[in-house]
């Protein structure tokens, strides 16, 4: 059976980080999907769950991405990005209508949604890098 090379830290690094958006993404959307937002017009309700489709559906292509890191380039970057526009996102939300209730719960989605693009951005260009090196 022959052996496959060792990932570097900065790859498993990316994996990492796209196996957590997904799972995130994939239980948010799908939980959204379900619990909808009933208390609001069906017009808000419609588009509620319509957006929790499109998140769970970039939760698979996060977990497909992470599966098949090895072969990924501009996708991990694209994954990050919306990422990140999720976070704005939340900051515009928070600066429009304030902070909802519990705080925190609210703060802990929103930290790891600017960092973690920020962490899969370097450490994916790391790993280019070194694949750069060498392939030289």
């Amino acid at each position: 059976m022959p052996s496959t090379p060792s990932m570097p830290a900065s790859q498993r690094v990316v994996q990492i980080c796209l196996f957590l958006v997904a799972a995130i993404a994939i239980f948010g959307g799908t939980l959204q999907m379900y619990l909808g937002e009933p208390q609001v017009s069906a017009r808000l309700d419609n588009v509620h769950r319509f957006m929790a489709g499109i998140y769970l559906s970039t939760g698979l292509i996060s977990l497909w991405a992470a599966i098949t890191v090895r072969q990924q380039g501009t996708l991990v970057y694209l994954l990050a990005l919306g990422v990140l526009f999720a976070g704005i996102g939340r900051l515009v939300s928070i600066s429009q209508v304030g902070l909802p209730e519990p705080a925190a719960v609210w703060l802990g989605y929103l930290i790891p949604e600017l960092l973690l693009p920020a962490v899969i951005v370097l450490a994916h260009r790391a790993t280019n890098r070194d694949a750069s090196r060498v392939a030289a």
